[in-house]
């Protein structure tokens, strides 16, 4: 079974993605690593989030092969193949197309796959690689490969997700096993997995701060958003079992002067259960390309996670995102949200409904706050997706050079 985007989205990638974002500056690091092999659970095309950054930073650099789950069609009239598809700086998505019979045929299924990656991997060279991983159970369709690397990017507590399959908690055993190195999305992450592997590092996430610094210029107001009213509280990011809908009932319930626009496709969790008061907007899903002309015309970004076991080692993309982008930022009391910008004093953290209004009120006045923009960008500039791109870069090359 294969688990439905759980990252923190921007919310739909497009082959154009990357057009604002700045080439990983190559120069300042030496690059010399093998072929790249990602193996996601995460569809390229659907958001634009963690892998996206990274895979295309080392796409510019080498070859990379974005392997996604397979896809089943709905009958038995076709053989099992490869689908590849092209993406930015030459990255291929490989996609491996399987009869229905073998849908519930896990072993059956793996073996296919791997079958199917075995031939492609040989027509096309690809021996010595590094095998990257998003999901442990990925190792079904890969585990006879023999990587130059093998690295674990564990980029959320997939096991806590809804739907999750019951093997995978097994499967992260057997990768932590074949791992040469873990890297965690978030610091309360790490502390989880770096009790169960010795080479663990915490790679939080980051920022394209070019990107949604876009929001603090003049830009053209979406049309789906020009006709709401002010003061608009915004959220961007996959609408499922991590949204406290709750708290954004009581809120708009609270605050009928206040418009939410909510933006992001649902997954996961039945449509007909989101509040539907009037100050309430859902726009959907929006291309990555699209969100800082969005952000721009809120008044204030929220991150209104539930507490639950899907969000306890959550590290949201979109906080840096918010902040990059010159909004102010109410947050409810995620680990990685109030260390490092609870703590900092650049987000307002509440963890009830009363409380949270009471943050937006005062995140209202926020952009009158020199003192709160001059830290906030002082502390955004410490961090960067290329940064964190680069320090992963030093750390295979050194476990290369030490395997020679």
């Amino acid at each position: 079974m294969s688990l439905s985007p759980p990252a923190e989205p921007p919310v739909r990638a497009s082959q154009s993605s990357l057009a604002t974002q700045s080439a990983a500056p190559a120069e300042t690091l030496p690059y010399a690593l093998p072929d790249l092999v990602c193996f996601a659970h995460l569809h390229w095309d659907f958001v634009w989030q963690r892998p996206q950054h990274l895979m295309s930073r080392f796409a510019q650099q080498g070859r990379v092969f974005y392997v996604e789950d397979a896809f089943y069609h709905a009958d038995n009239l076709i053989e099992p193949h490869m689908e590849v598809k092209e993406r930015q700086h030459g990255l291929k998505v490989l996609v491996v197309h399987l009869p229905d019979h073998l849908r519930h045929n896990e072993e059956a299924s793996e073996e296919a796959q791997y079958e199917v990656l075995r031939q492609y991997f040989t027509e096309h060279n690809i021996e010595n690689f590094i095998a990257w991983y998003y999901t442990p159970m990925a190792l079904g369709k890969s585990r006879k490969f023999t990587p130059a690397l093998t690295i674990y990017d564990c980029m959320d507590e997939l096991a806590a997700f809804k739907f999750a399959p019951p093997a995978l908690r097994e499967r992260e055993q057997e990768l932590f096993k074949k791992a040469d190195y873990v890297f965690t999305g978030g610091h309360t992450l790490y502390e989880a997995k770096s009790q169960q592997h010795s080479d663990a590092h915490p790679f939080p996430s980051s920022i394209d701060k070019d990107h949604f610094g876009q929001a603090r210029q003049e830009m053209p107001e979406p049309a789906d958003q020009a006709g709401i009213a002010h003061p608009r509280v915004g959220f961007f990011g996959v609408v499922d079992e991590r949204l406290d809908i709750e708290l954004l009932r009581q809120l708009a319930d609270a605050h009928p002067e206040w418009q939410f626009v909510i933006i992001g496709p649902v997954v996961k969790i039945d449509p007909a259960m989101l509040p539907r008061q009037q100050n309430i907007h859902y726009l959907g899903g929006k291309d990555y390309q699209e969100l800082p002309a969005y952000l721009r015309g809120w008044d204030v970004a929220t991150l209104l996670f539930a507490d639950n076991e899907s969000t306890k080692f959550i590290s949201p993309t979109k906080t840096p995102e918010y902040l990059a982008a010159g909004r102010p930022v109410v947050s409810t009391p995620i680990r990685d949200v109030v260390r490092p910008y609870g703590d900092l004093n650049l987000v307002h953290i509440a963890d009830n409904a009363k409380d949270f209004g009471a943050a937006i009120e005062k995140a209202l006045l926020q952009h009158q706050d020199a003192d709160w923009r001059q830290r906030t960008d002082d502390y955004l500039a410490t961090i960067s997706w290329d940064q964190t791109w680069q320090q992963m870069v030093a750390l295979m090359q050194k476990k290369l050079t030490a395997t020679r």
